[in-house]
């Protein structure tokens, strides 16, 4: 079993936890024999519900009983010392005892707590928080989404190169394009931070992305452009004002075809339609959130996913160490 992807599981982290995670890495199982799962939490609790369904040769349990708790602070989180589930399974892959983390806890303290056991990439400075969205036409990257409040143009510079190494690693084959998030598509336009990098991005080819220029945010579901790169605040701002209109529209959609008699016919006969916008803004098919500029690759699961959403984090670590992510990164900055 050397050859397989070694994920570290925070079993422990999220709402609904250790349930939801442990069913989650059980369906991502039956779709992936390609990785070993280090799951770090209440052995019990974990072997009482993977049960059979799973050969002992894919997984190991490393039992502990300390968890971070949703409501802790990031410094609080990191208080609770090095035998959490989330502490031990970063410090796993701290010690390349597996490829990637996973954890659908803290958000704070996970970023935290990688901080303090992982190291930077050479010449980055700040790591970033980057996303899935989707698009028009297929999936864009986003960053940085809340680890960063203020960037330099270096910072937004860096971004840029991850998010584009990022993307390659999801999506091998495909040069993306890359974008600014401003608020217009001028070159005048935005604060001397946002331009400066402009002129940057603009007078420095890559092999690895072409530079689209500004975006703005109405524009970020067309698909012309692969990787958005904003400072923190924007992007956070940007993300949830995003998942709030999904949420409404979805809803509001939901309450006029089951509000009246015409409403439950026409829903019926368009039931196929449905369906399928229905899957398109369900968030669980975008889930985990990838802390990107330390030397090993951090995902964050959504702590109010269910299974379905956890095992699509999985999915995604997959994929992540399968495309070589930090070496790609490593070789483009």
């Amino acid at each position: 079993m050397t050859d397989l992807i070694k994920i570290a599981v925070d079993a422990m982290g999220g709402d609904n936890s250790p349930n939801k995670t442990i069913d989650g890495v059980i369906l991502n199982h039956k779709s992936n024999k390609n990785v070993f799962y280090k799951i770090f939490g209440d052995e019990n609790k974990i072997t009482n519900l993977i049960g059979d369904k799973i050969n002992k040769g894919f997984f190991e349990i490393i039992h502990t009983t300390d968890v971070v708790m949703s409501t802790d602070s990031p410094l609080e989180g990191a208080k609770r010392g090095k035998k959490t589930s989330m502490w031990l399974a970063i410090e796993s892959v701290k010690n390349k005892e597996a490829d990637i983390v996973v954890s659908a806890g803290n958000t704070g303290a996970l970023l935290v707590i990688s901080k303090l056991n992982l190291k930077m990439i050479e010449n980055i400075d700040k790591p970033a928080l980057s996303a899935l969205w989707p698009n028009k036409k297929s999936m864009s990257v986003v960053l940085d989404l809340g680890a960063n409040i203020e960037c330099s143009s270096k910072n937004l510079l860096d971004f840029s190169i991850m998010g584009a190494s990022l993307y390659t690693s999801l999506y091998p084959g495909v040069k993306p394009n890359v974008g600014l998030l401003n608020i217009g598509s001028e070159e005048l336009k935005g604060n001397e931070i946002i331009k400066e990098t402009y002129q940057i991005l603009n007078e420095k080819k890559s092999d690895n992305y072409d530079f689209a220029g500004y975006i703005e945010g109405n524009h970020l579901m067309d698909g012309e452009v692969n990787v958005i790169v904003s400072d923190g605040f924007t992007g956070n701002v940007a993300l949830k004002t995003a998942e709030g209109t999904a949420n409404f529209i979805t809803s509001e959609l939901k309450k006029a075809m089951t509000g009246s008699l015409i409403g439950k016919i026409s829903s019926l006969l368009n039931i196929s339609n449905l369906n399928r916008f229905k899957k398109r803004l369900d968030p669980r098919l975008y889930n985990g959130a990838i802390f990107i500029g330390l030397d090993s690759p951090v995902v964050k699961s959504h702590g109010g996913t269910d299974y379905i959403g956890f095992s699509n984090s999985l999915d995604v670590c997959h994929r992540i160490v399968k495309g070589n992510l930090i070496e790609k990164i490593k070789q483009n900055i």
